[in-house]
């Protein structure tokens, strides 16, 4: 897959990939990667210093403990970096997410936050160390209760629908109790439980940090009416990252944002929970997707939304992007594109526009950044085009 003289170059990346116990490719740049690969396939990088410096941004920034919610993405190096920069708590929505956590990090802390659940699931991770879950009706809650054997040491969390805020992509029609169901559900688990919380979710992609404020303000007067103590509050995720078109405060201040919430709202005693998963991993992965035809402003890549662009396609999430030159000449004036992907569905197409040098041309290689969330997580094999190809750029 990589020439010999430049694979002699790659060291093995500190990110052991456990589902073969051995090292990602690593590089020092993406040029010098790009002038080893001999592959057909696009390719996924991992920028592992910056995701360890955004874990960094959350540790020291959180005003709670940071769980990182897998779903954004799952691949051994990031949570075995997340690990390495300090990380001890994860959000697992399923069975194959608790055991590769185990896999990579034994002693890892898991928190089973998707509010629906199989029975199996709920006794899988029981059996497994999970005492964190999370619910949204009473027969959730009841399901629980009996998969665990109404242990005593069950730590349960209710989870809110929120009014509707202001994030790019609202997650309140799925999941979330109403504030009657919310009361109702906190009196029902209360005598139940070692501890008993409240989770919420401002949406992804937030863009006004002042939701957390309104979520905490709806969480209190649920907590007020009901009558009970709680002891946990989990602003969920939700944490933005700087998409094009999409501007938004310094993360710095979301977190003073939930800390004055917190304090303003009878929540400083309580244990504070958040998690960040787009937040944590999304500037730290890039899809690397070649050029195969250009028709006037529409570029045909190897790579699309049955791909790593699903974002980009069926959200119409515009993505920084860069252009890797097949051969050195001078670069053009920028102009925008459309991008078309690798399959024969006429879905499969990115809008943008990307900005990207009008001499752009079959062979180059386009830099779709910002996609180490919901990227490689996201791709499917649909019509054979998918790629087993992530490296590692130490940059």
């Amino acid at each position: 897959m990589f020439k010999s003289d430049y694979a002699q170059l790659a060291r093995p990346a500190i990110l052991p990939d456990s589902s073969n116990r051995q090292g990602l490719p690593a590089f020092a740049s993406v040029g010098d990667m790009l002038r080893s690969y001999e592959g057909d396939d696009a390719i996924f990088v991992l920028y592992p210093k910056k995701i360890a410096a955004a874990a960094r941004t959350f540790l020291n920034g959180f005003p709670g403990k940071v769980l990182y919610a897998v779903k954004a993405n799952p691949h051994p190096a990031v949570l075995k970096t997340l690990w390495t920069a300090g990380v001890r708590c994860f959000d697992v929505a399923s069975t194959r997410e608790v055991e590769l956590v185990k896999t990579i990090a034994p002693s890892a802390t898991l928190y089973f936050m998707h509010p629906v659940k199989s029975r199996a699931a709920i006794r899988h991770a029981y059996a497994n160390g999970v005492r964190d879950f999370s619910f949204d009706c009473a027969d959730e809650l009841y399901k629980l209760l009996e998969e665990t054997g109404y242990a005593d040491d069950l730590n349960l969390h209710v989870r809110l629908a929120l009014p509707k805020g202001e994030a790019a992509m609202p997650l309140s029609g799925k999941f979330g109790a109403s504030r009657e169901e919310a009361v109702d559900l906190l009196q029902a688990a209360r005598p139940h439980v070692a501890m008993l919380g409240l989770t919420f979710h401002v949406g992804s992609q937030c863009m006004n940090m002042d939701d957390y404020g309104k979520a905490l303000a709806w969480a209190r007067a649920i907590v007020d009416e009901a009558g009970i103590a709680i002891d946990s509050i989990d602003c969920g995720g939700g944490f933005p990252v700087a998409y094009p078109g999409m501007p938004h405060k310094p993360i710095s201040d979301y977190f003073a944002a939930i800390r004055k919430g917190l304090g303003e709202h009878g929540f400083d005693g309580v244990q504070v929970l958040g998690e960040p998963g787009r937040a944590l991993c999304a500037e730290g992965g890039s899809t690397l997707a070649r050029v195969e035809l250009r028709k006037g402003g529409d570029l045909y890549l190897n790579d699309g939304s049955y791909g790593s662009l699903f974002d980009a396609a069926q959200c119409a999430w515009k993505y920084p992007v860069k252009l890797h030159r097949a051969a050195p000449r001078e670069a053009g004036t920028a102009e925008p594109f459309r991008f078309f992907g690798p399959t024969c569905d006429s879905l499969d197409v990115m809008e943008g526009p990307f900005e990207l040098p009008d001499d752009v041309c079959e062979g180059d290689w386009v830099e779709v950044c910002h996609l180490g969330a919901y990227g490689q997580a996201l791709a499917s094999k649909f019509n054979g085009f998918h790629t087993e190809i992530t490296v590692a750029v130490m940059a």
